[in-house]
């Protein structure tokens, strides 16, 4: 049976980098699919879709809030040649009612253990409109390595830089911020991979450059120091979402590979000082996620944090703007105080201002949102942190004679995230 599996296109972000780094959702629902399947996966971001190509059933993977009206037209063109269509993924979970007026079924939840009987409900004649297992999620154990042979690699090496690959070592968290979506998504448990599956994954992976996609390592602190010890002999080198800040967590990180880590900055206390000083100290670099327009924030706040983050020396920074994404405290809080402005998913972009803020104009929250980026970058431009990042990983590898010739001379090239995620903040 050919399946053709689709990662539908997004505009990217005016200040983000031109490259794209592998989609981790299509490959990890890959690995879920019974083995007579012959999967055909494209990824709308680097190649087009060839609608006349003959296929038995196409699946649509999306990710972001800006990629679901793309996937809807996707969808409803090979609905009208005939052709069923099924819809997964992220935002497939917090669109879930909306994307089934585009789909002959929608999968809600985690795909492990399940796509057998979806797969034979489809040969029969027999599929259901909506699979819903948000609430019924199966046996981590059950997670197994990610199909990345279904990638076209030469599409995700920018100038011959070799990319990072996504790799997850655990789902859920226990942490339920107000813009966060993951409770709803994985659930409020957190519920770590066994140790020796996620390490074998990662040994698999023909890459020395990870990103370990975990909401947050910093969860359990015992859990988090075997696998930072089980990395040591891989000498892969990764960045990650926060670490716990202890010292012995930090040191066995950077023993680990630990290159960079994606770090929220929400004030300027000198907790955060500290926070970013000790990473710092550690050899491990800073990229500080910094969200603007919350309720607290004024535009003399706004200045001040950004002078705050020139003084403590970020690595990069990352700004994006309140958004409430459906299923977060953001969305349901906003909604009920009648604050969101647009009902178009296309603006959910993190980069435009979708709702009223308390203290601001949405025009004027806009505005700070460019003046972050201009005034944080003014001294030295973002590609100039970014390619400083990126030689430090190259020192780091030649250290332990992990380093990849084909990598020689292109130091001055750079490369870091490619979105901002519902599940990002």
């Amino acid at each position: 049976m050919k399946f053709k599996l689709i990662y539908p296109k997004w505009n990217k972000l005016e200040r983000q980098t031109e490259f794209h780094l592998p989609p981790h959702g299509p490959v990890v629902f890959a690995a879920t699919l019974p083995d007579y399947i012959d999967v055909d996966f494209v990824d709308e971001n680097l190649e087009d879709i060839d609608f006349d190509d003959p296929v038995d059933f196409v699946g649509i993977s999306m990710m972001l809030t800006i990629q679901v009206r793309r996937g809807w037209e996707i969808g409803d063109v090979y609905r009208k040649k005939g052709i069923k269509v099924i819809f997964g993924g992220i935002a497939a979970m917090l669109h879930a009612e909306e994307t089934m007026a585009h789909a002959d079924a929608v999968f809600l939840g985690e795909a492990e253990g399940r796509m057998e009987q979806v797969f034979q409900d489809f040969r029969e004649n027999k599929l259901k409109h909506r699979y819903d297992f948000i609430d019924q999620r199966p046996d981590i154990a059950l997670v197994g390595p990610a199909r990345r042979d279904i990638l076209n690699r030469r599409l995700y090496n920018h100038k011959g830089v070799q990319m990072v690959d996504l790799v997850h070592a655990s789902r859920g968290c226990r942490f339920h911020c107000y813009p966060c979506a993951v409770s709803y998504l994985g659930g409020r448990v957190f519920r770590p991979r066994p140790i020796e599956k996620a390490i074998a994954e990662m040994a698999g992976i023909d890459n020395n450059r990870l990103f370990i996609v975990d909401n947050s390592l910093a969860q359990n602190t015992e859990w988090e120091m075997e696998l930072f010890r089980e990395m040591i002999p891989l000498k892969k080198k990764w960045c990650s979402h926060p670490i716990e800040d202890k010292p012995k967590v930090l040191d066995l990180a950077a023993r680990a590979g630990a290159w960079y880590v994606y770090q929220a900055i929400f004030d300027t206390s000198d907790y955060i000082k500290e926070r970013v000083k000790r990473y710092h100290d550690h050899g491990i670099g800073v990229e500080g996620t910094i969200l603007l327009g919350l309720d607290d924030h004024t535009e003399d706040f706004i200045k001040r944090l950004i002078d705050f983050l020139l003084e403590i020396e970020l690595d990069l920074a990352e700004f994006t703007v309140l958004t409430p994404f459906p299923h977060t405290k953001a969305y349901t809080e906003l909604s009920k105080e009648n604050r969101i402005i647009s009902n178009d998913w296309n603006d959910f972009s993190a980069d435009q201002v979708v709702f009223q803020p308390k203290n601001m104009t949405p025009e004027k929250l806009q505005s700070l949102l460019d003046y972050a980026w201009n005034t944080f970058y003014q001294d030295e431009p973002q590609p100039i942190k970014m390619a400083r990042l990126f030689k430090e990983v190259v020192k780091k590898e030649m250290a332990d004679n992990s380093y990849r010739p084909r990598d020689r001379n292109l130091a001055g090239q750079s490369f870091g995230r490619t979105a901002v995620r519902e599940d990002d903040h």
